[in-house]
């Protein structure tokens, strides 16, 4: 149970009107249409919506405490209204300090990266637990607590939820939680108030423009996260990557590096790729780890380097992570009874594609095709279109674009866009099929004994969002479906 003077501290108000309630507060939203009484809503200048103008809303449905930036001309006596510099910022640390900073009273570890981020932070809650940890998990996919779920509907939740979710990981008994960090996050504040204990850095490539505008605010907003670490923390960051340094220019916390192609605080090297597993060394121990590829393999050195920088024994790290399975939809393979392997991948920014497909060359046999399933995002950076279809075309013997989730976009525009991308002799290898299961039936067809066929972009998803309805649809259950594995 919170009052407001529980709170009021830590937010700096620079007005209040009306009388401070001696009741308690009986909830936190961000949203006028959940509102429930005697509750705190908090006006934020969205990118889309302003909270402002739903201020009546609210108090109709209720709420007695309104945090703003512009107090309303029309006030009423019953509301308590604080106005302050930044409602967005400020709604992080009002959740913090309405749930009581649940992220001090655990070590919580945010993952950030164009790639890799639902990887490594659901392998270390994996490995956590393996090791006898109580943990929680917050990710693309789905949110733990310890060992309950809860559906996840963004990277990285609202700051409301996201200190709830923390909150209860506390009261579940966790030590630890695992989240990824979306660039998203970072700049709309929805990270404030968490009290970091270690942060990691996967790569930074071409996504999310449309939202970023550029590149480099793309990459500041991933640099602010580290900026803003305090100095008990670690920040392990990937030296493959050219701008891992970058990351860390002015950050507090104590750098680690991890890589490898390049000499770093830890270290892995490749002996042999296969297509259930790879073998790789690790200070001198040779392991099995049962992903597949070079980006695979780095992501597990960053899972590694986090444990044992977590105060892990290394031989117990080592021999636990060799359990490890790949995510859902992240590399997932299936073998067909044709003789032909499908994988399903998330991959759905060039870079992402390069990796998967560089590592399917790797694998694949010298006389085996590899046939590529790809579209691209709806109302979404556009500019990644053309270059997700170049880089699909090169490293694959037959194309074939489809729809991923059009959206509110029309699914002939995008594959338009992302043909852009391809010259004469890339269009004799390519075909468009807007309908994505008759796309996979397609690819499927067409491969023969030894072949791959890589079905790219959508990865865990359980839907396809055309118009505004999310309709159900999985990659991995249409592959199973239509090669007869059950």
């Amino acid at each position: 149970m919170k009052y407001i003077n529980d709170i009021l501290p830590f937010i700096h108000p620079l007005e209040m009107m009306g009388e401070i309630p001696s009741y308690s507060i009986n909830r936190i939203f961000i949203n006028s249409k959940e509102v429930k009484p005697n509750s705190l809503f908090i006006a934020i200048k969205g990118t889309r919506v302003d909270g402002h103008d739903y201020i009546e809303d609210a108090i109709k449905k209720g709420a007695k405490f309104i945090v703003c930036e512009q107090i309303p001309l029309d006030v009423r006596s019953e509301v308590f209204y604080i106005r302050v510099a930044d409602a967005q910022r400020t709604a992080g640390t009002i959740a913090a300090a309405y749930f009581d900073f649940p992220s001090e009273k655990l070590k919580v570890v945010g993952v950030t990266g164009t790639n890799g981020k639902t990887t490594i932070a659901t392998l270390l809650y994996r490995l956590f637990r393996y090791m006898g940890e109580k943990a929680g998990l917050l990710s693309t996919v789905v949110n733990y607590v310890d060992s309950k779920m809860y559906y996840a509907t963004h990277t990285t939740p609202d700051p409301i939820e996201l200190q709830r979710l923390l909150s209860k990981m506390v009261e579940a008994g966790c030590t630890y939680c695992f989240m990824e960090v979306s660039s998203h996050a970072i700049v709309q504040h929805r990270i404030e108030a968490v009290n970091y204990a270690g942060a990691i850095f996967t790569n930074i490539t071409h996504d999310h423009l449309d939202y970023h505008k550029t590149f480099e605010e793309y990459l500041k907003a991933k640099k602010k996260f580290f900026d803003n670490l305090p100095k008990t923390a670690f920040a392990l960051i990937n030296l493959d990557d050219k701008n891992g340094q970058v990351m860390v220019q002015n950050t507090q916390a104590t750098v680690y590096t991890y890589a490898l192609k390049t000499l770093a605080d830890f270290h892995l090297k490749i002996l042999e790729y296969h297509l259930n597993g790879t073998l790789v060394n690790i200070e001198n121990k040779d392991v099995w780890f049962n992903l597949i590829g070079e980006f695979n393999a780095s992501n597990m050195l960053a899972i590694y380097a986090a444990a044992v920088l977590l105060g892990k024994d290394k031989e117990e790290v080592l021999s636990d992570m060799s359990l490890l399975t790949a995510v859902d939809g992240r590399f997932e393979n299936i073998t067909a009874p044709g003789g032909y392997t499908a994988v399903v991948d998330y991959a759905h920014t060039p870079d992402a594609l390069t990796k998967v497909l560089s590592t399917l060359h790797r694998l694949k046999k010298e006389d085996s095709s590899i046939i590529t399933v790809v579209g691209a995002g709806g109302n979404r950076d556009k500019t990644k279109r053309p270059e997700m279809a170049k880089e699909a075309a090169l490293l694959s013997d037959k194309l074939i674009l489809t729809s991923d989730n059009p959206r509110f976009e029309k699914p002939e525009d995008i594959i338009n866009d992302m043909k852009q991308g391809l010259n004469e002799e890339d269009m004799k290898k390519t075909l468009t099929i807007i309908d994505r299961k008759e796309a996979i039936r397609t690819a499927l067809m067409l491969a023969q004994k030894n072949d791959i066929v890589l079905i790219a972009g959508k990865g865990h998803e359980t839907y396809q969002e055309i118009e505004g309805v999310k309709y159900p649809f999985s990659d991995v259950q249409m592959v199973k479906e239509l090669i007869n594995i059950k």
